[in-house]
């Protein structure tokens, strides 16, 4: 009996547990007649599929979401996305703060490791902020996607599709109505503006956010809130830059644009892989060049607290910090006169290799299941489903029953974070009360 309570007390078990059943029941909703069009009958594999996806916030699928689904079905999509996206915690604390429940310890501990916040204090306050601006900047967006939309296709279902893709992109799910995703409104300056800021707000994460809103000064914001704004700032301009240059004469894709219509676009494809998944331009038709980049954004993510996946562009950005001291000869990691911990460091790396060796196993898995298809088709999709990114070069719907349980289970790892499924799965283990002593070992 204390056994089963230190798995049920367990936060990263908790979490992992609870998304697992989001995605069930989301599976047998998805599952119902009403849910689907007539001949878009999902088998129990398929509906794990869109339900893991949605939950997950990757936006990779079997069907056609405008085409296969009722709106019943659509809207418990959008359902599994808010709760996967703001994670299923934050609803509970919701809930219970609406009912008047007082908050317990356990409930707070794990609000703290769905959230990634350093301190248990003033969560509950956290939560509250997270749910008023998540539905204010959805409302937002809804209604300026609605306008620009309804001299395309009328005001009832320009406001359905504006709050669809509203959800959908600030949860940075990539879930869109049409077929080809955003391909058709590549040179809509408007659209692509309120989508890519949709999306960047939301992987920015609501503690980068809040200290923003609350301190309005660089030089006053956290050292995590820095990084994060730089970091974002400088990765998206350059990719930007590349991807003009190495698209810039390619007929399939930016190569028939205008010159603003190209900067757009390619500014729009430099940010969906952190990780939005909506796509302006084909994906397939791109240069090898352009698909090896997209594949490092996607690996890398968004913030850490956010409705971002990847490892994080904190955890990236730590790990170049580290190399760069290292070098140098430098003991310690210095930014912007602060020192970052040790502890850190150990918890990036590990993230890191966690990550490799999940997407190297992946790819390995599908390679050996999926003779038919390329292995760069397969690593894509497998780095997608990891970084919950969306993008695809067509894969997904090809592959076998093996195939999309594999990739289930990376966009579940993907979403959970590689260390909360380590410490869901691991054992824990006591702390010696000794050292052993030191021997070196030659490395490089």
């Amino acid at each position: 009996m204390r056994k089963w309570n230190q798995i049920r007390l367990s936060p990263p078990r908790t979490l992992a547990l609870g998304f697992l059943i989001i995605i069930l029941t989301g599976t047998l909703l998805l599952m119902l007649p009403v849910s689907t069009h007539p001949g878009y009958r999902l088998s129990f594999i398929d509906a794990l599929f869109e339900a893991t996806s949605a939950v997950c916030v990757t936006g990779l699928v079997v069907v056609d979401t405008g085409s296969a689904f009722t709106v019943f079905g659509q809207v418990v999509l959008l359902m599994l996305i808010s709760i996967g996206g703001l994670g299923f915690m934050t609803f509970g604390i919701m809930i219970a703060v609406l009912l008047g429940k007082k908050i317990g310890l356990s409930d707070r501990l794990l609000v703290q490791s769905a959230t990634n916040q350093f301190s248990l204090s003033g969560l509950v306050r956290l939560v509250k902020i997270i749910i008023l601006a998540t539905f204010i900047i959805e409302a937002a967006g809804a209604v300026l996607l609605a306008v620009v939309w309804s001299g395309e296709m009328g005001w009832p279902k320009a406001l359905y599709y504006g709050v669809f893709h509203s959800i959908s992109a600030f949860n940075n799910a990539g879930f869109g109505l049409e077929a080809d995703s955003l391909m058709k409104w590549v040179a809509n300056p408007a659209i692509n503006i309120i989508i890519a800021a949709l999306f960047i707000l939301g992987g920015l994460g609501f503690t980068v956010i809040m200290d923003v809103a609350a301190k309005k000064s660089f030089r006053r914001l956290s050292l995590h809130t820095k990084l994060v704004l730089a970091a974002t700032f400088v990765l998206n301009l350059a990719v930007t830059l590349i991807i003009f240059n190495i698209e810039y004469n390619n007929p399939n894709t930016i190569g028939q644009l205008s010159f603003i219509d190209k900067i757009i676009a390619s500014f729009f494809h430099a940010t969906t892989p952190r990780t939005a998944g909506f796509n302006t331009l084909d994906v397939t038709q791109m240069g090898n060049g352009s698909i090896l980049l997209t594949m490092a954004l996607m690996f890398i993510g968004g913030s850490t607290g956010g409705t971002a996946g990847g490892i994080k562009i904190t955890t990236f950005l730590l790990l170049i910090l580290v190399v760069w001291s290292f070098i140098a000869r430098k003991e310690d990691i210095n930014v912007w006169k602060k020192r970052i911990p040790n502890d850190l460091v150990f918890r990036a790396l590990s993230i890191f290799m966690i990550g490799v060796i999940v997407v190297f196993g992946g790819v390995f898995l599908l390679e050996m299941s999926e003779k038919s298809l390329p292995l760069m088709m397969l690593a894509f999709e497998a780095v997608s489903a990891f970084g919950t990114v969306g993008l695809s070069l067509g894969a997904t719907p090809e592959l076998s029953p093996f195939g999309k349980i594999v990739i289930i289970i990376l966009m579940f790892v993907g979403r959970l974070g590689p260390l909360t499924i380590a410490f869901a799965i691991a054992k824990n283990q006591p702390q010696p009360h000794f050292r052993y002593p030191e021997e070196k070992i030659l490395i490089g």
